[in-house]
Order: structure tokens, then C-alpha cells, then sequence
């Protein structure tokens, strides 16, 4: 049985919708800016924030601002609903929803706690009332018309790649006739703060596989896409032809240094697709800009492509990383570099990595031939997943 991806949605520090996100990125510009301004953080550091609150996605997305959404299910809430509209899919006919996260509701709880831990007394409960992942999948269903299967993810950095594996398979044993797939998070002050006690946030802007890399930006945004199987649809914009998730079993936080899970997890991936490494035109790679994460991909790329490593780039440059929608997000752009021969370029690169000597696209191609594209997502705890995805 064949996938077919046939909608796609995106929202990112680029803004809401995807040919608002491709413009930027035609064009060169980041959505990485120097602080946060929507988000309350006394860390002055550079954020992929999208620049609209709370209170105006609400009125974006038609719901009162008393129902007090979190900006997690605000973010996935726009995405899925370009997803579907795209697909042209009647959201009450056996559509299932994967959803993922690693934030939940985190950015209306630190608000809680911030009165809480002064005053136990005190607080406002409707801001723990979203904290849970899965309540932002509950709302996201509820406020797209999804009324069958859902179900929610929470793999660290992997999540909505394994979303979108976990959807294929619904397909596949027929649980669902289309799928809404990928993740959505939002930034928080827990999450920057976490961050920077690893000490893996860059103070200026990251540059993914680049020798003096010096860390990543957090960013917020919700990337879905909507599978259906090819047999039931008379068009799409390509097909999900592979996947894999594997494990470094290394590490609670870093990759191996041989990048063995990431290794597995892309040959994996081409190997259920009976793709073979050369028919590669494209790997929008996991690249945070870290110097752990990106020495074990390019190892990893390496590894499987010998001296023929296919055209690659980060595309993390432009909206940061998102965590757990970084998956669905980039799959977004793994579907259209696919549609209309698009590949991104890879921001702030000048050095290569000594050890491996890869350079990343540098410029925004468009209108050649992408038949097949390996997308990564690598999350904390050694978690691997890869998709692939075919003309």
C-alpha cells in the first residue's frame, strides 16, 4: 500500500501559512530575532518567535479569548486547518489525528506558578488546565472538526517524525482513511531556561555545520501534513515512502559520536523504501547547530553516502528549532521541496566541519528535479527518526 501526502500545513517564526514561509526563505530572511518580545523571559537571547500574541491567535483563529488556549494548540490549531483545507478532506469522515509536543501547555503554567510559589493560595487554575500534551491534541481536534482517532507523541526533538510514522500505520491497518500528522510547540520560559542550564544555546545566530557552530535557537511554530492512502486519492503532492526510528542508546541528551542511531535510522528508512543512498536529491538534515548534533549527522551522512553525500541543509536557521513540531515542520518543506523542486539554504554556514569536510547549500534553489528526500529528526534520550519521502 502506498502513503500519499495530499495537504500540508506551517506555521513558524516566518509567519502563518506556508507560501508566507517559502517567501522568507526564497528571499533569504530568518525569523530568528535577537529576544523574545511576545514571550515574558528576562533571558536576552536569540528566539524563532512568531510576533503575534496569544490574545490575537485567538482572534485569527475565531475562538474566544475565553476559552484561554494555550499557544501550543493555537500554533497546531492554524496548521492543521491550512492542512485540511489544502486536502480538501471533510474533517468528520474517519480522519484521524496524531498529534505531538514536548512543551503542553507550559507557557500558560509557568504563569501559574509564577503567583503560586508566592501565595499557594494563589494562582490561576485555568492556566494549568492545558498543561497536559494531550490537551492541546484534544483542542486542536475540537477546534478542526476532528472527531475521529487522536492520539499524542512526546519523543523530545523526534516527535512529529514519529507522528507521521505513527499515522502511516493507521493507515495501514485501516483504522483511519486520512490522517492528520506532525506537532506543534510554542516557546516558554521553562524551555529556554532548561536550555540554556545545558548550555547548548548559541548568543548569537546558529550556524548548523558550521566549525565554529556554538549552539542552537529555540523556536515555536506546528508543521502537518495529511496522509491518505494513494489508492483512495486522484492526486497528491508525493509519497511517504519510507520511515524509520532508532536509537543511539548512547546518552540521556547527546548523539553518539559515530552517529549510530541516526546511521540506522536513515538506511532504515531507504532500505523499506528498497530506496537505494544514491537516488538521495535532497536530506533536509536534523542540524541544531549544536557541535555534538552536528558532527554525529554529518558522521552519519558519511557513513551512508560515502563521498557522495546528496545536496543537504539545516533549515533551522530561519525559524529555530522547534522541538517537537520541528518534525512536521520540516516535513512541510521536505513535501514541497518535492512539488516544486525546492531546496533550502543553509543559513550562516562558512566553515565546514574539519573532520568531515561537508558543505551545506547555501542559496534557495528552485524549479529542479527533487525525486526523493531524507528528512531527519533527532530528539534528546537518543531518539532517531528519519522519513523519506518520494515523487
Amino acid at each position: 500500500m502506498r502513503i500519499a501526502v495530499t495537504g500540508v500545513g506551517i506555521v513558524t517564526a516566518l509567519g502563518i501559512g506556508v507560501e508566507c514561509n517559502i517567501a522568507s526563505m526564497r528571499s533569504g530572511v530568518s525569523g530568528i530575532s535577537p529576544a523574545a518580545t511576545i514571550l515574558r523571559t528576562s533571558n536576552l537571547l536569540p528566539v524563532g518567535e512568531l510576533k503575534l500574541t496569544n490574545d490575537t491567535l485567538h482572534d485569527i483563529c475565531g475562538i474566544p479569548r475565553r476559552e484561554h488556549l494555550s499557544r501550543t494548540a493555537l500554533l497546531g490549531i492554524l496548521a492543521v486547518r491550512e492542512a485540511l483545507t489544502d486536502a480538501r478532506v471533510d474533517p468528520t469522515q474517519r480522519v484521524g489525528l496524531v498529534s505531538s509536543t514536548s512543551v503542553g501547555g507550559m507557557d500558560l503554567t509557568e504563569h501559574f506558578y509564577a503567583e503560586y510559589n508566592d501565595n499557594n493560595s494563589a494562582g490561576r487554575l485555568r492556566d494549568v488546565r492545558m498543561h497536559d500534551c494531550a490537551a492541546s491534541t484534544d483542542a486542536i481536534a475540537r477546534y478542526c472538526g476532528i472527531t475521529g482517532y487522536r492520539t499524542t507523541i512526546s519523543t523530545a526533538c523526534s516527535s512529529a517524525a514519529n507522528a507521521i510514522i505513527a499515522g502511516a500505520r493507521l493507515l495501514k491497518h485501516n483504522i483511519v482513511d486520512s490522517v492528520v500528522v506532525g506537532g506543534s510547540d510554542a516557546l516558554s520560559a521553562f524551555t529556554l531556561n532548561g536550555f540554556k542550564s545545558l548550555m547548548i544555546l548559541d548568543e548569537g545566530a546558529c550556524r548548523a555545520f558550521d566549525a565554529s557552530r556554538g549552539g542552537l535557537n529555540l523556536g515555536e511554530g506546528a508543521g502537518y501534513i495529511v496522509l491518505q492512502r494513494s489508492e483512495d486519492v486522484e492526486s497528491c503532492y508525493c509519497h511517504l515512502a519510507g520511515y524509520a526510528n532508532r536509537n543511539d542508546a548512547h546518552h540521556q541528551t547527546a548523539s553518539s559520536p559515530t552517529g549510530n542511531g541516526a546511521y540506522l535510522a536513515m538506511s532504515e528508512a531507504l532500505s523499506r523504501a528498497g530506496i537505494t543512498p544514491a537516488r538521495v536529491h535532497y536530506v533536509n538534515a536534523h542540524g541544531t547547530g549544536t557541535p555534538n548534533n552536528d558532527a554525529s549527522e554529518s558522521a552519519a551522512l558519511v557513513r551512508l553516502f560515502g563521498g557522495n553525500v546528496p545536496p543537504f541543509s539545516s533549515t533551522k536557521g530561519f525559524t529555530g528549532h522547534t522541538l517537537a513540531a520541528a518534525g512536521g515542520i520540516e516535513a512541510v518543506l521536505s513535501v514541497l521541496s518535492i512539488k516544486h523542486g525546492y531546496i533550502y539554504p543553509n543559513l550562516n554556514f562558512k566553515r565546514p566541519i574539519a573532520e568531515y569536510g561537508l558543505v551545506p547549500e547555501q542559496r534557495f534553489r528552485e524549479d529542479i528535479t527533487v525525486d526523493c528526500v531524507l528528512t531527519n529528526s533527532f530528539g534528546f534520550g537518543g531518539n532517531c527518526s528519519s522519513l523519506l519521502f518520494i515523487r
